[in-house]
């Protein structure tokens, strides 16, 4: 039987990449940190702050996100969206995974158990 911590290091291992899609999906809407983190959470990507707000700076740095503060409310808030060079890097990026997912749908079809 394989141990709880294999197993939750091989999930956050196939999730590392696929929150990158995630958020530059639900970024085509523009949102800010915290609330990205909710959204990605009740859709399946849970991600901690920790981890979310370095890869927010790193997106926007490549130039897949831009970011703009809203001071109208109390608290400053940086709202991220997506791109139109983010918009192009996910749509190859979704190609990719749909490519991944058949190739990975073809070895289970073809794998006698």
């Amino acid at each position: 039987m394989v141990s709880e911590d294999v197993l939750r290091t091989h999930l956050q291992e196939l999730r590392r990449g696929t929150v990158v899609v995630a958020s530059l999906v639900a970024l085509r809407r523009p949102d800010y940190g915290y609330a990205l983190l909710q959204r990605l959470t009740d859709h399946g990507f849970p991600v901690d702050a920790n981890t979310l707000y370095p890869l927010l700076r790193r997106l926007e740095d490549q130039g897949l996100l831009t970011s703009e503060w809203n001071t109208e409310e109390s608290r400053p808030r940086k709202f991220y969206r997506t791109s139109d060079e983010g918009e192009s890097m996910l749509d190859r990026l979704l190609d990719d995974l749909a490519a991944v997912q058949t190739s990975i749908t073809g070895l289970i079809q073809g794998v006698d158990r």
